[in-house]
């Protein structure tokens, strides 16, 4: 699947775009288009923990979605609800590590109950690590962290003199996950629409026109093979880059 310049992705993000335009070119309700999307990305999430991808972040509902139609939104909050139960159990039982990201304030005490339990109960999984980023925006991840380092400051924990990246890095909201490698949009849309700002300094991006619900395995491995043929310099020179690879 993957060549050998360079080797798999160890953590991969994804924008999910497409739901809403998948169920409209069938003539059925947007909501309709995001049950088929829970659907694609259960079978992401079985590839992934196949191939051995370590980490997958997924942008599954952003801090500008509030925005949308109540009644979409309503849903939406419905689905999440209902299938966060099931999907957390067989996540646990395959090992994986479920995390939220995002202002979990904005959700109703259930939701936040939900997902509460979920973290805990999959806390201590190792095979693979899944991030599902909910009412979040890189903006957003980007303040909060610069507020947590001026309330270190001000309750004199902190000299600002000692702030560099990595210090600030684990003051956002992946703390202790390694900077994506590989950035995949579906729907046909060229943009990073405000998702994980700071983390995606030198991550390699690709845009797939595949709406999120037909976004299958081998669509993924065809962005893997895309990574695993680029050349990642990270400012150096390509002759650079080429001697450190070996």
């Amino acid at each position: 699947m993957k060549s050998d310049k360079e080797p798999l992705p160890s953590h991969i993000a994804i924008v999910m775009d497409g739901n809403g335009r998948w169920a409209q070119k069938r003539k059925r309700p947007r909501t309709f288009g995001h049950q088929a999307g829970q659907k694609a990305l259960h079978r992401i999430v079985e590839h992934c923990g196949h191939i051995g991808v370590a980490e997958l972040t997924v942008f599954a509902f952003s801090s500008e979605n509030w925005n949308r139609p109540q009644k979409e939104v309503s849903r939406l909050m419905d689905l999440f609800l209902r299938a966060l139960g099931k999907e957390a159990r067989e996540l646990h039982e395959n090992g994986v590590r479920l995390r939220f990201i995002g202002d979990l304030s904005g959700f109703s005490p259930e939701l936040q109950k939900k997902v509460a339990e979920a973290m805990s109960m999959t806390a201590g999984n190792s095979h693979m690590t899944l991030n599902v980023a909910v009412n979040y925006g890189g903006r957003w991840d980007i303040v909060n962290a610069a507020k947590n380092l001026a309330a270190d400051i001000a309750g004199g924990r902190l000299q600002p003199e000692h702030i560099d990246e990595q210090l600030f890095a684990r003051h956002t909201a992946l703390p202790d996950s390694p900077d994506p490698d590989l950035f995949i949009r579906t729907g046909g849309e060229m943009r990073i629409s405000n998702f994980l700002l700071w983390q995606c300094a030198y991550t390699e991006l690709y845009f797939s026109s595949a709406l999120w619900p037909d976004f299958s395995p081998a669509l993924l491995d065809e962005a893997i093979n895309a990574f695993c043929n680029r050349e990642r310099r990270f400012g150096r020179t390509g002759e650079q880059a080429r001697q450190m690879a070996g």
